[in-house]
C-alpha cells in the first residue's frame, strides 16, 4: 500500500489564511486542479473554529432575493425579503411570483403549534418484563432525570420521555426545548448526563446506547411527523378564486384537483410529503442562513391540504412538522449567513420562531406557484427560459 498522504494542519493556527493557503498548495499539488476561486472570501478566522475542520476556502453560492413577503404571524409579522441561496434558476422567480400572490391575497397566517429537540436513548433488559419495570421506573422518576439534563445547559428544558418498547428493549425519547439553537448537541450533552444517572440508580441494566436512531437525526420519519422535532409551523392563506385562475389560467376547482392527485401520487410513492417542492425553500433559506443544511431531510417533511371556501375561495395550508432552525450558534454567526439573517430581521435571541414562521410562509409561497404552472403547463417552458446556462 502507499504511503497516506497527510492533510497539512497546524496545532495552534490552523484557522489562518496562511494554513488554509497551505491546504490548498496541497491539493493542487495532489490533485492538479487550479483553485483560483475557493480562496477568495470575507470570513474572519476566528468566525471558523467550530464549523469546520481542514479548512481551505469557501463554495460561493448565488444568492437571490424574494419577496416583500406579507406575513401574519405570531412571532414574524410585516413584509419580509427573504434570501435564497441555490444553482437552480427559476427557483427565485417562482418563490417571488407565489409571494406576489400571497400578498395580494393578505398574506401568510402563521403558526408555530410546538417545539421539540430530541436525542433518544435505549435501554437494554434480560426479558421484555424487566424492561417494562423500568419504564415505570423513569415515569416515577422524571423530576430527578430532568434535574440532571438540564444542569449541563442555560438554555434547554427538558418537557417530558416518550417511552417505546421491542423486545427486551426500552426506546426513550427525550424531548427538550433549546431556546435559538437548533440544539442537537445540547440535547446529546443533557442526554447522556441523564442516561450516567440513570445508569448508576437502576440496577439491571445490560447496557444502553446514547442514540438508539430513534431520534432519527437527518432523517425522514413517521415519529418526527407525528411527534415534532424542532419546530413544528403551520403556514396558510386564503387566496380569492380570481387569484389563483389568474395564476393558473384553470377554475378553483382544477386546481383543486390537481391538489387531491398530488396527495394521491405521494402517498402512492411513499413521499415525505403530498407537497410539491418543500426542500426548495427550505434548503435556499439553510445556506443563505447558516442552518444546518443536512437537516433539510428532517424538514423538508410537509402536510399540504387545500379546501375550496364557501364562496369559491381557495383555502391553502402547510404544516412543517420537524423544521430545524437557529439563530443562534452553528453558522448562524458566520459573515455572509449573519448578514441574511439580518436581512430578515432573524439574528440573536428569542428570534428563532420568527425564522420558522417566515420559512413555512416561504414554503407555501412556492407550492403555490409551483402548482399554478404545473397546471397552467408552463413549468418546463419557466424553466427553458429561466433555468438553463446559454
Amino acid at each position: 500500500m502507499p504511503a497516506r498522504k497527510t492533510i497539512p494542519r497546524s496545532k495552534d493556527d490552523d484557522y489562518s489564511e496562511l494554513w488554509a493557503r497551505n491546504r490548498r498548495d496541497f491539493v493542487v499539488a495532489q490533485t492538479g486542479a487550479q483553485l483560483n476561486h475557493v480562496g477568495h472570501y470575507s470570513a474572519l478566522d476566528s468566525e471558523l473554529q467550530g464549523n469546520i475542520e481542514n479548512f481551505l476556502g469557501v463554495a460561493q453560492v448565488p444568492i437571490g432575493i424574494a419577496g416583500p413577503l406579507l406575513v401574519n404571524g405570531e412571532y414574524a409579522q410585516g413584509e419580509f425579503f427573504v434570501p435564497l441561496a441555490t444553482t437552480e434558476g427559476t427557483l427565485v422567480a417562482s418563490y417571488n411570483r407565489g409571494m406576489k400572490i400571497l400578498h395580494q391575497a393578505g398574506g401568510v397566517k402563521t403558526t408555530v403549534s410546538d417545539d421539540a429537540m430530541q436525542r433518544a436513548p435505549v435501554f437494554i433488559f434480560p426479558s421484555a418484563r424487566e424492561a417494562r419495570q423500568f419504564g415505570l421506573w423513569v415515569s416515577a422518576h422524571f423530576d430527578e432525570i430532568k434535574v440532571h439534563a438540564d444542569a449541563t445547559t442555560r438554555t434547554g428544558k427538558l418537557k417530558g420521555i416518550e417511552q417505546y418498547s421491542a423486545s427486551r428493549f426500552q426506546f426513550l425519547r427525550f424531548d427538550y426545548t433549546t431556546g435559538d439553537a437548533a440544539g442537537q448537541n445540547m440535547v446529546g450533552k443533557a442526554t447522556m448526563a441523564a442516561c450516567e444517572w440513570i445508569d448508576s440508580h437502576y440496577p439491571g441494566i445490560e447496557q444502553y446506547y446514547l442514540e438508539s436512531n430513534f431520534a432519527t437525526d437527518k432523517k425522514t420519519s413517521l415519529v418526527n411527523m407525528l411527534h415534532t422535532r424542532g419546530k413544528r409551523v403551520t403556514a396558510e392563506a386564503t387566496i380569492p378564486k380570481q387569484l389563483i385562475e389568474g395564476l393558473a389560467h384553470a377554475s378553483v376547482d382544477e386546481v383543486f384537483r390537481i391538489r387531491q392527485v398530488a396527495t394521491m401520487g405521494s402517498m402512492l410513492s411513499g413521499a415525505n410529503n403530498n407537497g410539491a417542492h418543500s426542500a426548495n425553500a427550505i434548503a435556499a433559506v439553510f445556506i443563505a442562513t447558516g442552518q444546518d443544511v443536512a437537516n433539510v431531510a428532517e424538514s423538508s417533511a410537509a402536510i399540504a391540504h387545500a379546501e375550496i371556501t364557501a364562496n369559491g375561495d381557495y383555502y391553502y395550508s402547510v404544516t412543517l412538522p420537524s423544521l430545524i432552525v437557529a439563530s443562534h450558534g452553528g453558522g448562524t454567526a458566520l459573515a455572509t449567513q449573519s448578514e441574511c439573517l439580518k436581512m430578515l430581521g432573524c439574528f440573536g435571541s428569542d428570534k428563532v420562531k420568527k425564522l420558522a414562521e417566515i420559512i413555512a410562509a416561504t414554503v407555501l409561497c412556492g407550492e403555490l406557484s409551483l402548482g399554478g404552472a404545473i397546471v397552467a403547463r408552463e413549468w418546463v417552458s419557466s424553466h427553458e427560459r429561466l433555468g438553463r446556462n446559454r
